[in-house]
C-alpha cells in the first residue's frame, strides 16, 4: 500500500471524486452489476473503476462470491473516511451557495415530539429572516445520548432530553453536547377537569384516575414511578399507552385524563390546549435536561448554525433562571 509520504504522485493524483462515488453505489447495492444499473453504466466500467482504486491504494476493498460483493475491512476503513470527506465538500458546497445566497439553504433536525413542541418560534424567528431555506424535523430519541442519525450525518444535529445529567453519562467521544436547560415533568390535566380547579392536589389522589402515558421505558413513565414509589404509592394503572402528544392532548381536553408533559412545552401551549398543570411535585423526579448535539470535527453547514443561535435565544425565553442552561458539557 502506498505510504502517506507518496499521496502526491501515487494516491492523490489518481483517486477520484468519481471513483469514491461508484465505490459507495457498490457498497449500497451489494453488487457490481446492481450498482451499474443504478449509474447507468456498464459492469465492466463499475468493476473496472473498483480494481483501478483497489490498485492505487494497494488492498483488496470488497470480498467477492456469487452472491455479491461485500465491503473488506479497507473497504470499511474507506467507507467510513470517504463518507466524512464526501460531508465536508458538501457542507462547503452549501456554506458558498448560502454566501451567494443567503435566502437558501437546510437543516436536518432529530428530537421527539415533546422537544418539537418548542420548535414553531424557533423556526419563526429563522424564517423571518431566511424565508427560503427549509427545515426538516424528524423523531429522534436518544435518553442514553446513542444517535446513529449523527454518527451517520443523516442528521445535521438533534435535540433531545437525556436522564438525567449529561455529566452522569458516559458520552462518546465523536460527539459534542451542549447542556441547553433543565426541563421537568409536571402532570397535566384539561382545563375543564375538576383537579384543574384544585389549589392543592396530592400525588395519592391521582393514583386512580384515567392515566396516558407513553411505553413503560420512556422517560416520562418512568419518572412518574419513580414519584409514586418516593410517597410511598404504588404506580397507578396505565389506562392508555402513547407517545402521541396530539391524542393525549385532544383526550386530555375532555377532563377526564391525566398525563405528564414537559413544563418547557406548556410555559408555550397549556393556554392555546386548554390544559392545566396541576400543583403536584414529582418526588424523587430525576433530571430532565435539554441538550443539543452534533458530531464532534464536522463542519456544520450554514443554516444548522443559525438555527442553533435561534435555539439559545429562545432557550433564555424558556428558562431565564435556569443555571445549567447553555453549557457546553463537551
Amino acid at each position: 500500500m502506498a505510504r502517506i509520504s507518496d499521496w502526491e504522485g501515487h494516491i492523490g493524483r489518481r483517486l477520484k471524486l468519481r471513483d469514491l462515488h461508484v465505490f459507495f453505489t457498490v457498497i449500497q447495492s451489494g453488487s457490481m452489476a446492481k450498482a451499474a444499473a443504478h449509474l447507468r453504466v456498464s459492469p465492466p466500467a463499475v468493476s473496472q473503476i473498483i480494481a483501478d482504486l483497489e490498485h492505487a491504494l494497494g488492498v483488496s476493498l470488497f470480498d467477492r462470491s456469487s452472491q455479491g460483493v461485500e465491503p473488506t475491512s479497507y473497504g470499511r476503513a474507506l467507507l467510513k473516511g470517504g463518507a466524512a470527506a464526501f460531508d465536508d465538500l458538501k457542507q462547503t458546497i452549501k456554506e458558498i451557495e448560502f454566501l451567494a445566497d443567503p435566502t437558501t439553504g437546510e437543516v436536518r433536525i432529530g428530537c421527539p415530539e415533546t422537544v418539537a413542541a418548542i420548535l414553531p418560534p424557533i423556526i419563526q424567528r429563522l424564517y423571518q429572516r431566511y424565508p427560503g431555506v427549509t427545515v426538516h424535523v424528524s423523531d429522534a430519541v436518544a435518553p442514553t445520548l446513542d444517535l446513529p442519525q449523527i454518527r451517520d450525518r443523516s442528521l445535521d444535529l438533534a435535540l433531545v432530553r437525556v436522564a438525567g445529567l449529561p455529566s452522569r453519562h458516559q458520552l462518546a467521544e465523536d460527539l459534542n453536547v451542549e447542556l441547553l436547560f433543565r426541563d421537568e415533568a409536571v402532570i397535566v390535566t384539561g382545563a375543564n377537569s375538576p383537579w384543574a380547579r384544585r389549589r392543592k392536589v396530592d400525588l395519592a389522589e391521582l393514583a386512580k384516575e384515567l392515566w396516558i402515558l407513553p411505553p413503560e421505558t420512556s422517560l416520562n413513565s418512568v419518572i412518574v414511578k419513580e414519584a409514586f414509589r418516593a410517597s410511598g404509592l404504588d404506580p397507578p394503572k396505565i389506562s392508555l399507552v402513547t407517545f402521541s402528544v396530539q391524542l393525549r392532548a385532544n383526550l386530555l381536553a375532555s377532563g377526564q385524563f391525566i398525563t405528564v408533559f414537559p413544563r418547557s412545552m406548556m410555559l408555550l401551549y397549556a393556554e392555546h390546549m386548554a390544559l392545566k398543570v396541576l400543583p403536584v411535585k414529582l418526588r424523587g423526579a430525576q433530571e430532565w435536561p435539554v441538550v443539543i448535539v452534533t458530531l464532534k470535527g464536522r463542519t456544520l453547514n450554514p443554516v444548522a448554525r443559525l438555527f442553533i443561535d435561534q435555539v439559545r435565544a429562545a432557550v433564555k425565553l424558556l428558562a431565564p433562571n435556569d443555571a445549567f442552561r447553555s453549557q457546553e458539557v463537551r
